[in-house]
């Protein structure tokens, strides 16, 4: 199904339908496609963060596990990338610059349910005032650079105050030093960011014309493991439990 135009109705009607995306987003990944000591949480606080992305864990230091839980979260699930690279269309590693959310779906793992991932929907409400998209922007960018992997989904036009794209505002700022980048403006943005310690993130980005269905996006569990994230089949899921009204007014054709 081609993406919709969400600004059409006010921003609480895509709050509900949000709400909805993120639990199906929840259930699909806790009906098999994480691996056994993994799960996924919606409307969790995450240590400074409230969730509003889908969230993976940052495993805990070998002094705070059992050796058997450390074991467990070596050998993990999900592809491993040197096996199978994310088919996406734009990836580079950059360095970090050393230096000294909203609702979240977090997925976190059983040895000591510390989150490893974050998997965030934007809201149009992160971009209608410049002080709440520098706060958006700037707790992923602190999320990415404690090693907390984060997988961004933004499904709305560019505007005012991310002409550029909200993935150049993240990595420019995680990489201040290095060459800027700016986004063509496209209707969607995904990118999943993978800190790989101790300097370096990798980020996998696809930008989304309306015209086009979403594709699976990979969210990781360590720098070398990842699952796809089926957010078409999720969309859809939330989409057909929206009311028929709403759903006829963001189709341009509200009923009379």
């Amino acid at each position: 199904m081609p993406l919709h135009d969400w600004s059409r109705v006010e921003s609480g009607i895509f709050h509900a339908f949000h709400t909805a995306w993120i639990t199906e987003i929840q259930n699909k990944l806790n009906s098999g496609l994480l691996p056994e000591n993994y799960y996924a949480l919606a409307e969790q606080h995450a240590g400074d963060y409230v969730a509003d992305v889908l969230a993976l864990h940052v495993p805990p230091t070998p002094e705070e596990m059992s050796p058997l839980a450390f074991a467990d979260n070596e050998t993990g699930g999900g592809t491993a990338l040197a096996e199978a690279p994310p088919k996406i269309s734009q990836h580079e590693k950059i360095e970090l610059d050393i230096i000294e959310i909203q609702r979240y779906l977090s997925i976190r793992h059983l040895s000591s349910h510390r989150v490893v991932a974050l998997l965030e929907i934007v809201s149009q409400g992160n971009k209608n005032s410049q002080a709440r998209y520098e706060t958006f922007v700037h707790k992923t960018v602190d999320a990415v650079r404690r090693r907390v992997n984060v997988l961004l989904v933004d499904v709305h036009e560019t505007g005012r105050f991310d002409q550029n794209g909200i993935n150049a505002c993240i990595r420019n700022m995680l990489s201040p030093h290095s060459t800027p980048i700016v986004d063509k403006p496209r209707h969607s943005t995904l990118a999943s960011y993978s800190p790989d310690p101790p300097r370096s993130v990798d980020i996998y980005v696809e930008h989304v014309a309306p015209d086009m269905p979403l594709p699976d996006m990979p969210i990781f569990l360590t720098p070398d493991r990842y699952v796809n994230v089926p957010l078409e089949a999720t969309y859809l899921e939330a989409w057909g439990g929206m009311p028929a009204f709403w759903r006829n007014v963001v189709l341009g054709n509200p009923m009379t």
